[in-house]
């Protein structure tokens, strides 16, 4: 009977929701959703476990009968059961939340990104005390913080940025909790609100945290003197409040790899010395902050830097770089300040804006430093720096990441000569040689013993395992067992994905990560070669839009690649179907965020193509292999068939043609001269499907060929009507002539006559002005306007994010939980 009724009461509440909601999956009919089969109702043993709806444009409010749902784990973007997952990317979900879902206790995860839920955010949240993320950002939430939220003591990423929140950030008291008590945080998202107040000095005390964003509110006030002792933190972002006061002593913060506390009030001051101490800054944004006196030498030679952006300033003297800068600086921003000379040395190939300097004036603007730069530079772009590397035992990570092992000495140094007297007899002689032979015997096992617990690869046999050991760089190694565990024992619950290569489970880390494990058919003829290929270059690459390996295991007969999560599926997904805007994966693409996943994927094309050391050719682009992160953010997948350029036994030349058809470079397939623009093809043939939604070959017809046929440049939008995803049509397409035209170089027959991926880079961030857009804006914003955008700068996190869904391939069933 209990049984029963628990099943009466999920039924009643899923009918609840049904009737409620507007869109929700039509065969939700009957009274047994376990046995009807529900769509996004997934049951375990009869029970709804959970429930997936994720941008399917619900419409309504939620119910206050929610609490009935409670087995629910996991509400993302409505998602019951134990699941009370994602309800996210549904505008039309509208209203509260309501206060019952705080009876849901065993929710981990409550993912509402996007949607239009208003209101205050209900204190009951702070009862789920087995939440560990809670993400409403993006919403219309107003409001206070509610203080109750201190109590999730398990929480470790906590998003409420993008909404109309109000008030003070909750600390605190005898009486009253806050997030000062949020001692295992990790991500603090607190952006793009109306928070006023000062900062809590008590945040000092959550020293998990990571990532700090309170930028774009209304905070007053002294940034707290005790902030550096979050020294786990890597992003730091204050920009665009209304701060006083002195500038705070970073010092300690060693891990701070990006920095922005722009458009304060801070006092004026002196350059600080203590940002010379930021050994892995990579990026310094700090527009309007009262600095003045000169840069010091020193402050350039910090390894990582990449991005330094001090404009509206006061800082004068001369800018001197000095001849030992950072490798990887790229930019150098000091518009309006009052420079009045620049030492040029030798060699000198970063770009550096001076305009509204006195400099300028003196030089009357002929300087190639003085002329009005572009607005659009990459300033949050990390794409050179690389991820500390996690080392098996007795490695350690060096500066550029590369695991190795300490040095401990020789032989030779460690030996300690032993002179003997004549006066010992040689009984004493034979008795040390024998203890000795004892002492070498027993620590060769003891160091056969560990080095077959640090290789990983120590069965590695060439001859069956497609080649020489796989040379890795900072992958870590997972056992069986550690896997088996983190994926629920490979269930089906946790099963995400079938491929070529074997299925896809979803799986979570002590660390709260969510992973997903890609696990070799056991007669997959081709695994041997995708994961030695795999592992070894997504070790060793780390941009933002590639997808991270995170680690491998190698035992057991098993070959599995766990990769970070990534949410919302393939790109593919995301343009078929025939649901207007919405195609199978729900998310809606309107043409500013296609524009940004064309920019996104052609940027980590580019890094693989040029920056990558040495560089790698991707040999299969396509849209199942561009995935789309919790942002939007485009993320190049599956290494499974790329090259290494450079390689002296291989070279360019393949004996054996591998691709997809529709999008695989013709000159390759002719003549098995792999390069480059082997990939700049396949990207065009992805560009075409953003703006058509068809498939490369289509009932015998092929898309390059259909739109060099009706395509008419002497008429609007190049006559391409016919073609042009109908989701599309009917509004503004700013720049979708340019694009096409780009899109048509891409796939010239010849390769010679194809642009470079650096080059595709460059035309899409003008296209994507001419529409009205800011190419450094986040993805997640269809909006983000060069205006907007320049009021503070929207950092996309990177992967080297603890928490950064990514994933792996084909997540059609892909949900975080």
């Amino acid at each position: 009977m209990l049984e029963i009724h628990f099943v009466y009461d999920v039924v009643f509440a899923l009918n609840s929701l049904k009737y409620v909601l507007d869109n929700t999956p039509p065969n939700w009919i009957g009274s047994d959703p376990c046995g009807s089969g529900w769509e996004g109702v997934r049951c375990t043993n009869f029970r709804v476990t959970t429930i997936t709806l994720t941008s399917m444009g619900l419409t309504g409010m939620l119910p206050g009968d929610i609490e009935s749902l409670s087995e629910l784990q996991t509400l993302k973007n409505l998602t019951i059961s134990f699941y009370l997952r994602d309800l996210s990317y549904n505008k039309g979900l509208t209203g509260p939340i309501p206060a019952s879902i705080g009876n849901l206790k065993k929710l981990t995860n409550l993912i509402l990104i996007g949607s239009g839920f208003s209101g205050p955010i209900p204190g009951t949240i702070g009862s789920l005390q087995q939440l560990v993320m809670l993400s409403l950002n993006s919403n219309g939430f107003s409001g206070p913080i509610p203080p109750q939220l201190g109590n999730l003591s398990n929480l470790y990423w906590l998003d409420l940025a993008d909404n109309k929140l109000s008030g003070a950030i909750p600390v605190s008291d005898a009486t009253t909790p806050g997030l000062d008590m949020l001692t295992n945080a990790k991500h603090l998202l607190f952006e793009n609100n109306s928070l006023s107040g000062s900062i809590p000095s008590t945040l000092g005390l959550v020293q998990t945290l990571e990532v700090l964003r309170l930028d774009r509110n209304s905070l007053t006030g002294p940034v707290p003197s005790n902030l550096n002792s979050l020294v786990n933190v890597n992003e730091l972002f204050l920009s665009n409040n209304q701060l006083t006061g002195s500038l705070p002593n970073l010092t300690g913060m060693s891990v701070l790899n990006y920095m922005d506390m722009s458009n304060n009030t801070f006092d004026e001051s002196d350059f600080p010395t203590w940002f010379s101490t930021l050994q892995s800054l990579t990026t310094l944004v700090m527009e309007s902050t009262g600095l003045q006196g000169q840069i010091p030498v020193s402050f350039f030679t910090l390894p990582q830097l990449q991005t330094l952006v001090l404009r509206n300033n006061q800082l004068n003297g001369t800018l001197d770089v000095g001849s030992s800068y950072s490798d990887q600086l790229k930019l150098i921003d000091l518009q309006n300040n009052f420079i009045v000379d620049f030492t040029q040395r030798p060699g000198f190939k970063i770009k550096l804006i001076l305009a509204g300097n006195p400099f300028c004036q003196e030089t009357e603007g002929t300087s190639p430093y003085c002329g009005l730069q572009e607005t659009n530079s990459t300033y949050s772009s990390l794409e050179n720096h690389c991820i500390p590397a996690t080392c098996i035992a007795h490695q350690l990570s060096s500066p550029n990441c590369r695991c190795a092992h300490a040095y401990v000495g020789t032989h030779k140094s460690s030996s300690t000569a032993i002179i003997i007297g004549s006066a010992v007899g040689g009984s004493v002689l034979v008795l040390l040689a024998l203890l000795a032979g004892i002492y070498v015997f027993r620590q060769k096992r003891k160091a056969e013993t560990a080095d077959k617990q640090n290789n990983p690869f120590a069965s590695w046999d060439p001859n069956k395992n497609s080649g020489d050991v796989p040379q890795l760089r900072g992958a870590r190694s997972f056992s069986f067992a550690e896997l088996k565990k983190y994926t629920n024992n490979f269930s089906e619950t946790n099963d995400i994905g079938t491929g070529g290569y074997g299925k896809v489970y979803r799986g979570i880390l002590p660390n709260g990560q969510l992973v997903a494990v890609k696990r070799a058919q056991s007669r997959s003829m081709q695994g041997g070669h995708e994961f030695k290929t795999e592992i070894e270059l997504l070790s060793r690459v780390h941009h933002k839009n590639v997808v991270s390996l995170v680690g491998f295991c190698f035992e057991q007969g098993e070959q599995m690649l766990v990769y970070e999560y990534i949410p919302n599926g393939t790109l593919k997904e995301s343009l078929s179907g025939t649901l207007g805007l919405f195609g199978k994966s729900g998310i809606k693409l309107d043409w500013m965020r296609r524009l940004r996943i064309a920019l996104g994927t052609a940027r980590g094309l580019q890094y693989l193509h040029e920056l990558a050391n040495p560089p790698i050719i991707h040999r299969d682009i396509k849209s199942n292999n561009i995935l789309l992160d919790d942002r939007l953010n485009a993320k190049v997948a599956d290494f499974g068939l790329s090259k290494l350029l450079g390689d002296p036994e291989k070279g360019h030349v393949t004996t054996q043609v591998k691709g997809t058809m529709g999008y695989m470079d013709p000159e390759y397939y002719m003549t098995q001269q792999l390069t480059e623009k082997s990939d700049v093809y396949s990207y065009g043939v992805v560009m075409l499907e953003l703006v058509t939604a068809r498939q490369p070959i289509d009932k015998g017809k092929y898309i390059v060929r259909e739109v060099r046929q009706k395509m008419d440049r002497t008429k609007v939008g190049y006559n391409l009507q016919e073609i042009i995803d109908p989701a599309i049509l009917g509004i503004t397409l700013g720049g979708l002539e340019k694009f096409v035209d780009l899109a048509l170089r891409c796939v010239e027959e010849a390769g010679v006559e194809r642009p470079t991926m650096g080059e595709v880079v460059k035309e899409i961030e003008s296209i994507m002005q001419i529409a009205g857009l800011n190419p450094n804006a986040d993805s997640a914003s269809t909006s983000a306007s060069y205006e907007g955008a320049n009021k503070g700068y929207d950092h996309p996190y990177t992967d080297e994010s603890l928490f950064v869904y990514s994933g792996a391939f084909l997540p059609a069933k892909v949900e975080p939980q």
